[in-house]
């Protein structure tokens, strides 16, 4: 089960890698960006943290996407050594044809599949990742 999710997953970012080219922007981009519509105006570490990226990987993106005139850093006032950032006008529209992009994926990808069996792998894929979101120690896993 744990390689058929895997392989689900890889082949849904190659797919949507795909599409996303096709608009100018790559996968580290549009998962920034996505990430930044969720979370806009925090600073650079805690979007770091949330992308499970390096933390001077994060900044040379963001770098880059603020050339681009995508994102803006802003002083965070309560630390005068940190930046917040925040998307600008210019990135609104690509993110909101990324969402196509995404839905559209989503639809070709659940061809065949009907409601019932959508909400029943969508119910489990949520337990599955409760399940897994808990920190219970386990003994078997320490020897």
């Amino acid at each position: 089960m744990g390689f058929l999710i895997s392989d689900v997953s890889r082949l849904m970012r190659r797919r949507f890698d795909e599409r996303a080219r096709l608009i100018g922007v790559t996968r580290a981009q549009w998962r920034t960006l996505t990430t930044l519509s969720r979370h806009e105006g925090i600073n650079q570490g805690a979007i770091a943290d949330l992308l499970e990226v390096e933390p001077i990987t994060l900044c040379r993106m963001i770098d880059r996407l603020e050339e681009a005139g995508l994102v803006e850093r802003r002083r965070d006032p309560g630390d005068r050594r940190a930046w917040l950032i925040f998307l600008t006008d210019k990135a609104k529209p690509i993110i909101n044809e990324l969402h196509t992009l995404a839905n559209d994926l989503f639809i070709y990808a659940l061809d065949g599949v009907d409601d019932a069996a959508r909400s029943a792998t969508i119910a489990t894929l949520n337990a599955i990742h409760a399940n897994l979101s808990t920190h219970e120690p386990n003994e078997a896993a320490h020897g």
